[in-house]
C-alpha cells in the first residue's frame, strides 16, 4: 500500500508540472496559492539510524584479519569487530615508540622501543547502540563481591568513559559488533599514544591530523597491534638566556606502536610483598582485608610460571619440570652480531636460579626470527619479550617489565640495550679491575672481554624483568679479606646479588692473583634465594598458608647476612651503591691505593695514534669520580643508621644508630683522604694535556663532601641518636673532631696552603650559612651536595644553630691566638680575613 500511495504522489506532481508548463505557454497565470503549493520541496528523508546490515558495512572490498578484534579494512576506513566474549574483558593497552626523530629526546627517552604509555581499558555495550571504551584503573579494591563493602567501593570509583563507539552493524552470527575506530586512531589521544607526562619531557604538543596516518593494523590470537604515524608540533626549549627570542621548534615525526592484549580472564595467583626480600610491586587500597579500616596491599611483579598438568605430581615431590610457558626474550636482529651471543649467556644465566623454584629451561633467549622464519612476528608485538638495541650515546642499560595490576603478573619485558654503554663497561672495569687483569691496560678491550662485560649486565637487567629491584646491601656481607682471598672470592663472588651495584672487586690488589671469577659480578646466593621465594609455588596452600610459609622461610634465612635485603635509604651505610665489603673505610683504603697506583699508567695505556686525549680526560674523570664514591661512603656513616627490617615475631631492633667508634673511623678516614689534600690526583702529565689551570676539582671535591658533613639532616640524627642512647656520637663532639682536623695547622703554627685555605674557608662558609639561615628543606647550608633523608629541619629550632655558632666562637679566639706567629703572608691574610667574616656573623651591624 505504501508503495502505490508514493508512486501516486510522485505522477501527481509531474501531471502539475505539465499543467503549469502549458499555462504559461498559453498566458493564462495560474492562482497564486496553488503556485505556491505546488512548488514546495519535499520534505527530506530522515537519516537512517542504528547499525546497518553487515555487508552494507563491511564491503566485498574489505580486507579482512582476523584474531582478538576482527579488523576490517574497507578503503581508508578500519573497523574493529568485537565479539561478544570480549565485552567486560580487560585489555592492556602498551604503547611503545616504533621509530623516533633524532631531535627530540630528553634522557634516557625518546628512542625507539621506549614504551610512552600504558592503560587498562574494557570495552562494554551502552545504551542507543554504543559500544563505550573505559580506562580501567585497580588502585582502590573490595574483594569479597558479595558484602555490602564491595558494592559501596564500587559506586565510589566508578570508572571513567574514554570513548564511545556507535555500532555500525552487528556481526554476520549476531554474536559481535562493528565500530569504526578510524577517527578514535587517527586523534591524539592518551589511550593510544603519548601519557602527558611524556610529551612535556619531549618537548611536544598537538598533533597535527594532516601529516598523521594510521600506517598498518595487524591482529594475533590474545593481542592487536595498531601502527600509526604522528606528527606533532615541537614546543621550543627554554631560551639559555633571558629576552633572547627562541626559534620556532618545527615538528617531530614519530612511528608508534600500541599494542591491545587480553588479560588473562582468571588472574595469576597474586604473591604478597614483604619487604625482606623484595621485589618491583604493584599496589592498591583494599576495604575488606582490615574489617576496622583500609589497608594498603603490595603484590610482587613475578612471571607465570606453572608445570605443565602432567608434571605437577612431580613438581610437588621436589623433581624439576618445565613450565607450561618457559619466559623467553628474542634479541634484536639490528643488535651488532658479535654481541648477541654474549647477550644469551646473560638471559640463560638465570636459569640456574630458577632451579630453586622447581623449574629447569624456565628462561631462556634467542635470535629474533627472519621473516621468511615467521612472517608475524614483530619487535613491537607486546607477546614477546626482547632485548632492544638502541644507537644511543648514554652510557646504560635499562630493563623495565610490562605487568599485569590485577595480580602483578609481569606479561613482557624490552630492554633498552643503549650501544654506549660500553663506554662505562671501559672505564668501570680499567678503573677497578686493572691492577689485577692486564686486559684492561688499553684504551679498546678485546671483543671477548667486553663480551664478558657485556654479559654481566644483560644478566643485571633481566633480573629487573624478573620483578628484582637493586639490593645494594648484598655486598655489605663479604668480609673485606675475603675479597683478597683467591680461593675463597673465586668461589664465592665479590657480592652475593648481581643486582648490587658492586660493579667490579676493585679491592683485589696486584699482588693477589685473583682471577676473572674473582672480579667479576655473578648471580649469587641472594638472586638463587630471591628467585626461590618469589616464583616457587605451593600447591594446595591457601592465600593464608602461603603466607605464613613465605614467612618461616624468611625468618629461617635471616640470620645469614648474604641472604638479606637491605633497602637503600641514604642513611643505612651498609646499603650503598658502588661499595663493597663489610668495612668501607678498609675496603677503600685498598680502593684508593688502587687508584694511586694507576694514574701513573694511564698516558701509556692510553695512548692512541693520531688521537686526542679524549679517552685519557674521560678514564682521568671516572678517577675522579670513584674517588669520590669512596668518599661518599664514609660520610654516609656519620650520623648514619642501620636498619634492619623484621616482623613482630623476630627479636632484636629493628633501627640501630652506626656505633660512636664507626662514625669516628669514617671522619678519620675522611680527614687523611680527602682534607689532607690528596695531591696524587694532581699528575702533572695528565692535567697538562686534559684540564685547564682555571679548574681545581679537589677543591671543588671537599666542599662538596664538607657540604655533605654539614647537612642540616644529617646533623639533626646526630642529636636525635644522642636522644635515643646517651653513648652515641654526640654533635658537638662530631663538630670538634671536624674542625680539628681541618684546622691541624693553627696548633703547631704551621704555614697553610692554598688547598687548605680553600678548605678552611669552605668550613667558615657553611657553618655561617647554619648560623644565619634556615636551609631549604634537605639544604646543607648553601652550594654542595644537598641531597637529604628524612624530614626538613628548621634549624633556628635545633641545637645545630647553637652548636654551629659556638664552634665559630671557638675557633675565632683560635684563630685570634695565633695569628701573630705566622710570618708568612698569606697565611696571615687567610686568618684576618676569615676572622672578620666570624665577626661578621657573630655580630651582625
Amino acid at each position: 500500500m505504501m508503495k502505490k500511495c508514493f508512486s501516486f504522489l510522485v505522477l501527481l506532481g509531474c501531471c502539475s508540472v505539465m499543467s503549469l508548463a502549458q499555462q504559461k505557454r498559453s498566458g493564462t497565470p495560474a492562482p497564486a496559492a496553488d503556485t505556491a503549493k505546488r512548488q514546495a520541496p519535499a520534505a527530506p528523508k530522515p537519516p537512517q539510524t542504528g547499525p546497518k546490515p553487515f555487508k552494507e558495512v563491511i564491503t566485498a572490498k574489505a580486507n579482512t584479519r582476523k584474531g582478538l578484534f576482527t579488523v576490517h579494512k574497507v578503503e581508508d576506513k578500519w573497523y574493529f569487530e568485537l565479539a561478544d566474549s570480549l565485552l567486560g574483558r580487560d585489555v592492556l593497552v602498551v604503547n611503545r615508540i616504533s621509530k623516533a626523530p633524532i631531535n627530540t629526546r630528553a634522557g634516557f627517552f625518546g628512542y625507539a622501543g621506549d614504551e610512552i604509555n600504558e592503560n587498562v581499558i574494557r570495552f562494554e555495550k551502552g545504551p542507543n547502540h554504543k559500544i563505550f571504551l573505559r580506562n580501567i584503573s585497580y588502585s582502590v579494591y573490595a574483594k569479597d563481591s558479595s558484602k555490602p563493602m564491595y558494592k559501596s567501593v564500587q559506586n565510589s570509583n566508578i570508572q571513567p568513559i574514554a570513548a564511545a563507539f556507535d555500532i555500525k552493524a552487528f556481526s554476520n552470527d549476531s554474536t559481535g559488533f562493528v565500530i569504526d575506530v578510524t577517527d578514535f586512531i587517527n586523534s591524539d589521544n592518551d589511550i593510544l599514544f603519548f601519557a602527558s607526562y611524556f610529551k612535556s619531557s619531549l618537548r611536544i604538543g598537538g598533533v597535527q591530523l594532516d601529516k598523521s596516518y594510521i600506517s598498518d593494523i595487524k591482529t594475533f590470537p590474545i593481542n592487536t597491534e595498531i601502527k600509526t604515524v604522528k606528527t606533532y608540533n615541537k614546543t621550543p626549549a627554554p631560551s639559555p638566556f633571558p629576552g633572547m627570542p627562541v626559534a620556532p621548534a618545527g615538528n617531530a615525526t614519530f612511528e608508534l606502536n600500541s599494542s591491545l592484549v587480553l588479560l588473562p580472564k582468571v588472574p595469576m595467583r597474586p604473591r604478597f610483598y614483604d619487604d625482606r626480600v623484595a621485589y618491583f610491586t604493584t599496589e592498591y587500597t583494599d576495604f575488606d582485608a582490615d574489617p576496622q579500616g583500609v589497608k594498603d596491599i603490595s603484590l610482587i611483579t613475578r612471571w607465570r610460571l606453572e608445570p605443565k598438568d602432567e608434571d605437577l605430581e612431580k613438581y610437588k615431590r621436589g623433581e624439576l619440570v618445565e613450565p607450561k610457558k618457559p619466559i623467553i626474550f628474542y634479541i634484536d636482529p639490528n643488535t651488532p652480531e658479535k654481541w648477541i651471543p654474549y647477550l644469551i649467556l646473560g638471559v640463560n644465566d638465570w636459569q640456574k636460579a630458577f632451579e630453586k623454584a622447581g623449574f629447569k629451561n624456565a628462561i631462556m633467549a634467542r635470535r629474533a626470527p627472519t621473516p621468511q622464519e615467521d612472517s608475524t612476528w614483530s619487535l613491537e608485538d607486546a607477546r614477546y619479550s626482547a632485548v632492544v638495541y638502541k644507537p644511543s650515546e648514554i652510557p646504560n642499560a635499562r630493563g623495565p617489565h610490562v605487568h599485569d595490576p590485577r595480580s602483578g603478573e609481569i606479561l613482557e619485558s624490552h630492554i633498552d640495550w643503549y650501544h654506549n654503554v660500553m663506554s662505562l663497561l671501559r672505564n668501570w672495569y680499567l678503573i677497578q679491575a686493572s691492577p689485577s687483569d692486564p686486559r684492561a691496560r688499553t684504551a679498546h678491550f678485546e671483543d671477548s672481554l667486553m663480551g664478558d662485560l657485556i654479559r654481566f649486565v644483560s644478566s643485571h637487567e633481566v633480573g629487573h624483568t624478573l620483578g628484582l629491584p637493586h639490593n645494594m646491601g648484598a655486598s655489605a656481607a663479604t668480609p673485606v679479606e675475603k675479597l683478597r682471598d683467591k680461593a675463597w672470592v673465586e668461589a664465592h663472588g665479590h657480592t652475593s646479588s648481581i643486582m648490587d651495584y658492586a660493579r667490579f672487586n676493585y679491592v683485589a690488589q696486584p699482588e693477589d692473583k685473583i682471577g676473572i671469577a674473582g672480579l667479576y659480578p655473578r648471580i649469587g646466593e641472594y638472586d638463587l634465594w630471591s628467585i626461590e621465594w618469589g616464583y616457587k609455588l605451593l600447591p594446595g596452600k591457601t592465600e593464608e598458608e602461603e603466607k605464613d610459609i613465605l614467612n618461616d622461610w624468611v625468618k629461617s634465612r635471616y640470620a645469614n647476612k648474604r641472604l638479606r635485603f637491605l633497602h637503600a635509604d641514604g642513611v643505612d651505610p651498609r646499603a650503598q651503591t658502588e661499595s663493597l665489603g663489610d668495612d668501607n673505610m678498609k675496603a677503600n683504603e685498598y680502593g684508593i691505593k688502587n687508584l694511586k697506583w694507576i694514574i701513573p699508567q694511564l698516558p701509556k695505556w692510553l695512548n692512541e695514534k693520531g688521537e686526542n686525549y679524549k679517552s685519557l680526560d674521560a678514564v682521568y674523570d671516572e678517577v675522579y669520580n670513584t674517588f669520590s664514591r669512596y668518599i661518599g661512603h664514609a660520610v654516609t656513616h656519620i650520623g648514619g643508621v642501620y636498619t634492619d627490617l623484621k616482623t613482630t615475631d623476630q627479636d632484636g631492633a629493628v633501627y640501630t644508630v652506626v656505633p660512636k667508634t664507626v662514625q669516628k673511623e669514617a671522619l678519620a678516614f675522611l680527614q687523611k683522604n680527602l682534607f689532607t689534600t690528596p695531591t696524587w690526583l694532581l699528575s702533572k702529565s695528565i692535567l697538562e694535556k686534559v684540564s685547564s689551570p682555571v679548574e681545581d676539582k679537589i677543591s671543588g671535591l671537599q666542599d662538596t663532601w664538607l657540604g655533605a658533613l654539614l647537612n642540616s639532616t644529617r646533623l639533626q640524627r646526630l642529636i636525635t641518636s644522642t636522644n635515643r642512647d646517651a653513648n652515641a656520637y654526640h654533635i658537638d663532639e662530631f663538630m670538634n673532631d671536624l674542625k680539628k682536623g681541618i684546622w691541624s695547622e693553627l696548633p703547631a703554627r704551621a704555614p697553610i696552603d692554598n688547598y687548605r685555605r680553600n678548605l678552611q674557608k669552605s668550613f667558615v662558609e657553611r657553618l655561617s650559612a647554619l648560623s644565619t639561615i634556615t636551609p631549604a628543606a634537605g639544604g646543607g647550608g648553601g652550594g654542595g651536595i644537598t641531597i637529604s633523608f628524612g624530614p626538613s629541619v628548621d634549624v633556628k629550632k635545633t641545637d645545630i644553630i647553637s652548636v654551629a655558632r659556638g664552634t665559630l666562637r671557638t675557633l675565632k679566639a683560635e684563630i685570634a691566638a695565633a695569628i701573630p706567629a705566622y710570618t708568612d703572608r698569606m697565611s696571615r691574610y687567610h686568618l684576618q680575613d676569615l676572622s672578620e667574616r666570624i665577626d661578621r656573623v657573630l655580630n651582625p651591624r
